[in-house]
């Protein structure tokens, strides 16, 4: 009997210590995520507190918990400073154990966090920037990209134009990384399907008269006037090109990364008829439809890609982490890149080796003010752009983690 007693109070010991073995693999006994987004600057509206929310909604849709600890959230704004937010995420990693810095608007601020991330051996997923430098030339081990690039706008809108015979081009590029990267990968794409590049012009950011710059595209005589920039950029220069009669003079104006939020902004008056490259669109099916209907409830306004991206990418890496068994680092980067992605979001992704995430792109058509049938009915899906041809090529990768 006493032989049996002291079997039974081993086993329990062993069990408590088994327990007590799992729970420690969580740090600091919470998962905690970092969120550095723009939340009073050009890039609010298409990320900003609309990301929080997405992402607050992927914690509690994940059950508020993982591995029996809880999770919790972070917020800050990075007012599109790589400073800030570089001493910002520094803050919260050395004196918060922040486990994972998110969203990291603009490309400047990814790029200054992603160098943090690396330094600190914490992870940072890029969601509301756009530069394909990011898993590029600036790729590393600690970092992923998550929804779009400048790439997939390239190959969707531009690619998409010059097949329709708008073959020659004049830029209008946000003088920084992003805007720079996407005039690029465009003009790339523009210039391989037989088409011309006639020139650029760069704009400071945040612009607020794009007057001058609209003249000289006019000046140019090229089809297609391209905006290489984004948030209030795109939407002062659409709403103030529709004000000088651009598009009635015979000149087409492409935003090349536009989001709904945009869209919304602008109006369909001055926004009928572009092309444009997302990642998602609330009303593509009943599951996007029940998903940005709770997201609307809170926000008041319709998902942009960049705020449903960020619910996949949290819900990816709370999987990754129940998957790992812990929050360290190495190991749940390993299973970000071995566990598919599925959701509502990405019904289905891979994260590659350079760190993108890699998944079927939708090129749409702003519908006519008559098309609409509601607020938010915005979009016509013109057609789907596989994942594989999205994304730039691993063959093309100037990333050191890419093995050739």
């Amino acid at each position: 009997m006493h032989l049996k007693l002291r079997k039974i109070s081993l086993a329990v010991t062993l069990a408590v210590a088994g327990m007590a073995s799992a729970s420690a693999q969580v740090s600091n006994d919470v998962v905690k995520i970092g969120v550095l987004t723009d939340l009073s600057g050009l890039y609010s509206d298409l990320s900003g507190q609309g990301s929080i929310i997405a992402a607050k909604m992927a914690i509690e849709d994940f059950g508020k918990t993982v591995l029996g600890k809880p999770i919790e959230i972070v917020t800050a704004d990075s007012l599109n400073k790589a400073d800030v937010a570089a001493s910002k995420a520094r803050e919260w990693v050395d004196q918060q154990n922040v486990d994972v810095l998110m969203d990291l608007v603009p490309t400047n601020v990814a790029l200054a966090v992603m160098e943090v991330a690396q330094q600190k051996n914490k992870l940072a997923i890029v969601v509301g920037s756009a530069s394909s430098t990011i898993t590029n030339d600036k790729c590393n081990a600690n970092s992923s990209h998550w929804m779009y690039d400048t790439y997939s706008s390239s190959v969707g809108t531009g690619k998409a134009l010059v097949k329709r015979g708008a073959d020659s081009w004049f830029f209008l590029t946000a003088d920084y990384a992003f805007g720079k990267s996407l005039e690029k990968d465009v003009s790339d794409v523009v210039t391989g399907a037989g088409g011309k590049v006639l020139g650029s012009v760069k704009h400071p950011l945040n612009a607020s008269d794009f007057s001058s710059f609209l003249l000289q595209a006019q000046n140019s005589k090229a089809k297609v006037i391209g905006l290489a920039n984004a948030g209030g950029d795109t939407v002062n220069a659409v709403k103030q090109a529709g004000e000088f009669g651009i598009a009635a003079k015979g000149q087409l104006v492409a935003p090349l990364l536009m989001f709904i939020s945009d869209v919304h902004s602008i109006g369909l008056n001055y926004s009928q008829g572009m092309y444009l490259t997302e990642g998602f669109y609330w009303d593509l099916n009943d599951e996007t439809r029940a998903w940005s209907k709770r997201f609307f409830s809170a926000h008041k306004r319709m998902p942009t890609m960049a705020q449903a991206g960020m619910y996949s990418a949290v819900l990816h890496y709370l999987k990754s982490v129940k998957a790992a068994g812990t929050d360290e680092t190495a190991a749940v980067n390993k299973k970000m890149r071995e566990l598919p992605i599925s959701d509502v979001v990405i019904p289905k992704g891979k994260l590659r080796e350079d760190g993108r995430v890699v998944h079927d792109m939708l090129l749409l058509q702003v519908k006519k003010p008559s098309e609409s049938k509601a607020p938010w009915d915005y979009y016509k899906v013109i057609g789907t752009v596989p994942g594989d041809e999205a994304f730039r090529p691993l063959a093309q990768s100037n990333c050191p983690l890419v093995k050739k």
